[in-house]
């Protein structure tokens, strides 16, 4: 009986143990994602927010139209290693193969909704390539290559986005990868295909498509 009561606890510290840290890890990943670089470096150089023109969202190609290449540049770096190292973290360090995919997808979920920003931040696609980053490096160039292709068939940076979100991992399965890099594209491409939903119908004018004719 008294082993059977130490082996029950024993279970019971383990369990308490993996909650305790997707807690901490969850909160780390949420926290380093709120992380607003494009408007600090954009307020910074320009002395604008860079949500108030433009897209109206605080991304890399948002901080290029209002700041430069340079910020801009800068800008993506911050916002693919607060989706990087919380991930990278939790993939050593955490005791359940669950946390580093919740990790990830708190990191994005901070990026887009960011509590340092009043909610209002950005499109999450830096940051989740960091993330998956963190498990196979290769996969932002496997990424980016969809997005960009996506965004010359459709059209719609937008629409390509969430079309993106959904394939991340699929694609990555079909091309060998398994593990974790598969469940950490799986949860963040899911937060993305959401996040872009919202300018679905949006016309806006894009960096590298003209959409929009100028008037004669």
């Amino acid at each position: 009986m008294r082993e059977k009561i130490q082996f029950i606890n024993i279970g019971i510290y383990l369990e308490m143990r993996i909650i305790v840290f997707a807690i901490l890890f969850g909160i780390l990943g949420y926290l380093c994602g709120s992380l607003p670089f494009a408007i600090w470096v954009t307020r910074l150089v320009k002395g604008v927010d860079v949500r108030d023109s433009g897209s109206s969202h605080a991304t890399t190609t948002n901080t290029i139209r209002q700041a430069g290449f340079l910020p801009g540049a800068l800008v993506f770096i911050l916002d693919v290693t607060k989706g990087f190292a919380p991930t990278w973290l939790a993939l050593h360090y955490a005791p359940a193969a669950w946390i580093p995919p919740l990790t990830a997808a708190l990191a994005v979920i901070g990026h887009c909704w960011p509590v340092f920003a009043g909610f209002r931040g950005g499109m999450g696609l830096a940051p989740a390539n960091g993330a998956m980053m963190a498990a196979a490096p290769i996969v932002i160039l496997i990424t980016y290559a969809l997005l960009i292709a996506l965004t010359l068939l459709m059209r719609h940076s937008a629409r390509a986005s969430v079309v993106t979100g959904v394939l991340f991992a699929p694609l990555l399965w079909l091309v060998g990868f398994r593990g974790a890099v598969i469940w950490i594209a799986l949860v963040v491409g899911l937060v993305i295909a959401f996040r872009f939903l919202s300018d679905w119908n949006r016309k806006y004018r894009e960096l590298w498509l003209d959409r929009e004719k100028k008037p004669d």
